[in-house]
């Protein structure tokens, strides 16, 4: 049998449905194919009787079979399903492969970051694992150590791409896995009730961490994508109109906008934290146990013996490499994905490593999600050719000048949940921009109308996994399935933090934008 084959899966259907998407179970493959059936006879029949129609209707479909198929990742990984879903809107004219190219070009940098970071990261493994096992190992308290993962992904994430810093999360979490799973295997254990708490402690912490990734990444230019384009946008706009508000928009002036709701935001999230923590709370308050906290530090002093001088050597060297990573990104020095390359140089330059096997090692982890990433584009390459938020953004900009300020955030926040936050933002403040150029709205008001585009494609989205990218990242990660964390086990714990960081950003919108 072929490698890449499939278990055989007698009674399940004629062999090419056993074929189909591999082992998946039965209803899911069914499932697809009911999606791709009725996409297309849906649209042959709208074109027929209602043709301004059919690509709205069927474009909004295929949005929500795309959402299904992140939250089954753990039965299928989506790009398989999702990629059919996105080749049909190409074949039914929902959009073009020039547009999908177009899209991917536009996102050159988040995939560079991808390819080149994330395996720039996995060469510095041995290092964050030293360095997260004694912080792990130092920290007893649960809420004490919570709250050190989501400062650590704030603080990071404020100077960092949210998924270096989650990239460097599952690293670690995975190493912590890896650890008690191969002690776990020599010993024989069959304790199910320390392994499902294991599980819990992990999926805790690394959503911490995430929860932390969006806390920080909105208070600066360089923490998202979008907040780069966001201030590019006003800074050029205001520099016709407004030259001495342009300033107001660099990189400190960009925090000093946000602060007022970014900062006590901040608080927020870190008083959700201890709250669920302490109260264990929709799937939180899991604890380390004993054992496992026994078998990590035995690991940890195992492999402390076993090195030697030449081992102690690239540790050092690997966190000087870790070091200048974190100031080339600090300072932007060059682009994301640039600075992952020569990381990747660096790092395997002076820590031993000379063969390809192990230099691509490294980049299979991040090529699967990379390539679904470019799945996604033709999604919103979809959304953007056929209108799909265009009745949301002329309600919006219908209202009052008070009412477009939480019209722009609830319509970013909603729509930034199940699209690309980019491209949302994109969208509202090219529509902001317009409205400034027209004299509809004036230069404070546009000014307001970023922040509130800021404010809501950043911190509401955290509800859904495919809201933020690191969150998709995360749920399709290598970590995902030992820890058991599926796509509804991610919305029930991001839930808390959904409800608080999206009521306290709004009201402070409301307040201070």
């Amino acid at each position: 049998m072929h490698p890449d084959s499939p278990p055989a899966a007698p009674g399940q259907g004629p062999r090419w449905f056993q074929l189909f998407l591999g082992s998946c179970p039965t209803w899911y493959k069914a499932t697809i194919i009911g999606f791709l059936a009725l996409n297309a006879a849906l649209f042959l029949v709208l074109r027929g009787v209602a043709p301004a129609s059919a690509g709205f209707v069927v474009g909004w479909m295929i949005v929500a079979e795309f959402i299904f198929c992140l939250a089954m990742a753990l039965k299928c990984y989506p790009l398989l399903p999702g990629g059919l879903i996105a080749l049909e809107a190409l074949v039914l004219g929902l959009t073009t492969p020039a547009h999908l190219y177009a899209e991917t070009a536009s996102n050159l940098k988040v995939i560079l970051l991808l390819v080149f970071v994330v395996a720039g990261v996995g060469l510095l493994k041995e290092w964050l694992s030293a360095v997260f096992t004694a912080l792990l190992l130092a920290v007893r308290s649960k809420i004490a150590l919570s709250l050190s993962f989501v400062l650590a992904g704030a603080v990071l994430s404020a100077f960092l791409d949210a998924l270096t810093v989650i990239a460097v999360m599952i690293t670690v979490c995975l190493g912590f896995w890896n650890a008690y799973n191969a002690w776990r295997s020599q010993s024989g254990s069959d304790d199910d009730a320390e392994l499902h708490e294991f599980r819990a402690f992990l999926r805790n912490l690394v959503m911490h961490a995430a929860v932390g990734t969006a806390l920080g990444g909105v208070m600066t230019v360089v923490g998202e994508p979008q907040n780069l384009m966001i201030a590019d946008s006003v800074q050029r706009t205001l520099a016709e109109s407004r030259p001495d508000l342009a300033g107001r928009w660099d990189f400190l002036g960009f925090i000093l906008r946000m602060a007022p709701i970014t900062m006590p935001t901040l608080a927020i999230g870190l008083a959700t934290t201890v709250l669920i923590e302490r109260f264990r709370l929709l799937g939180y308050g899991a604890r380390l146990p004993e054992r496992v906290r026994e078998v990590l530090v035995a690991h940890a002093r195992e492999l402390a013996a076993k090195r030697t001088a030449t081992d102690r050597l690239r540790l050092w060297m690997q966190g000087a490499c870790a070091l200048l990573l974190i100031g080339a990104l600090a300072f932007h020095v060059a682009e994301v994905g640039i600075i992952g390359l020569f990381l990747i140089v660096l790092a395997a330059t002076f820590t031993g490593v000379s063969d390809e096997h192990r230099i691509g090692q490294r980049f299979s982890e991040a090529l699967p999600f990379t390539a679904l990433l470019v799945v996604f584009f033709a999604v919103v390459a979809v959304i953007a050719d056929q209108g799909l938020f265009r009745p949301i953004i002329d309600r919006v900009l219908a209202q009052d000048a008070q009412g477009q300020l939480i019209g722009f955030y609830l319509a970013n926040a909603a729509l930034s949940a199940i699209s690309d936050n980019v491209f949302v933002a994109t969208v509202f403040m090219n529509e902001a921009v317009a409205a400034h150029q027209a004299t509809c709205i004036d230069a404070n008001q546009l000014e307001r109308l970023a922040v509130a585009i800021n404010i809501g494609t950043n911190l509401p989205s955290v509800a859904t996994p495919n809201g933020q990218a690191a969150f998709l990242f995360l749920l399709t990660s290598a970590l995902a399935a030992p820890i058991r964390l599926g796509y509804i086990e991610m919305l029930v714990l991001a839930f808390p933090y959904a409800v608080t960081l999206t009521a306290a950003s709004l009201a402070l919108v409301w307040c201070c934008a």
